[in-house]
């Protein structure tokens, strides 16, 4: 289940609020017993990124049950999709845990227990079976919530330096896909974009910058170059992929007035954080916060209140 985008921040009895995270949504299922599974948005097993994670919910929770949540690393008091980065695409258990890199793994909503499905139950009687199925020790987390003041707790989120808030319908079921009964309030600006293109660098490793866009009307739609926020080994790790993707048209709609830009197959999803989008089109001070793997290229739409 998706929330929807909205500027439209409000309080209401019937709703309740949770801090939006920033990191790597993640649904958890275990069958009679087995070894519980982690799986992303796009059905990618991440089990060998996570064992701690995997050992946790095998150890607390029953033999068979579905939750959502979200997995984080913190950097500081804040959750950072950045500083997950270094583990989100290992394969093998023991250098996800030699990263040195701690993760959570925050639950806040129960599918199915004991193998009765909870899809159908109201929003708030899902959550009271999920605080009971889990012990919420070690690296699983209960994501709490605050009923009804959304507009006064994100004012409080906005001050923490969260990302903002999810707000949701109390007595809403469980469905698949984006819908209105989930809403977004953000405090800062970010969103996934697929890389296009970029233009090489004379002065460090990798490339200077990304050419990112979006789909719309099924076109891939220029939003901009990305120039801020690698490390080295992001530079010279994604350099080189991208030199593997290129291509001699650009797979842009329209013009790129970028005299040296260096075309790639649009397949490369990264999140991008920014200030606001230009009256033509273009994002405004953007900074790359990391790859994503949990998103298909071709379902990166541009994030409209």
């Amino acid at each position: 289940m998706l929330a929807t985008l909205t500027d439209r921040h409000f309080s209401d009895p019937n709703w309740l609020f949770e801090r939006k995270l920033d990191g790597v949504r993640a649904v958890c299922v275990r069958e009679d017993g087995g070894e519980p599974q982690l799986w992303s948005r796009n059905r990618k097993l991440m089990n060998a990124a996570y064992p701690e994670i995997v050992a946790a919910l095998a150890e607390q929770g029953g033999d068979t049950f579905a939750a959502d949540g979200e997995i984080v690393a913190f950097d500081g008091g804040q959750t950072s999709f950045a500083r997950l980065q270094p583990r989100m695409h290992l394969s093998d258990p023991a250098r996800a845990r030699a990263t040195g890199i701690p993760v959570y793994y925050y639950l806040f909503d129960l599918l199915s227990y004991g193998g009765t499905d909870a899809t159908r139950l109201p929003l708030r009687q899902r959550k009271e079976l999920l605080r009971r199925a889990f012990d919420f020790q070690g690296p699983l987390r209960l994501s709490r919530h605050r009923n009804a003041e959304g507009e006064r707790f994100l004012a409080e989120a906005c001050g923490k330096g969260w990302e903002g808030l999810i707000a949701k319908r109390a007595d809403a079921p469980y469905t698949g896909g984006r819908s209105r009964d989930w809403l977004k309030f953000k405090c800062v600006r970010d969103q996934e974009f697929v890389v296009g293109g970029f233009t090489p660098s004379t002065a460090r490793a990798g490339f200077r910058s990304l050419l990112i866009g979006y789909h719309a009307a099924g076109r891939l739609c220029y939003a901009g170059k990305v120039g801020a926020g690698y490390d080295e080994a992001t530079l010279r790790a994604l350099g080189d992929r991208l030199a593997r993707l290129r291509r001699r048209t650009s797979p842009f709609a329209g013009r790129v007035g970028e005299p040296d830009a260096r075309w790639v197959e649009p397949e490369v999803v990264v999140q991008v954080r920014f200030s606001e989008w230009t009256g033509d089109g273009r994002l405004r001070h953007p900074r790359f916060t990391g790859l994503r793997t949990d998103k298909p290229a071709a379902d990166v739409v541009r994030e409209s209140a």
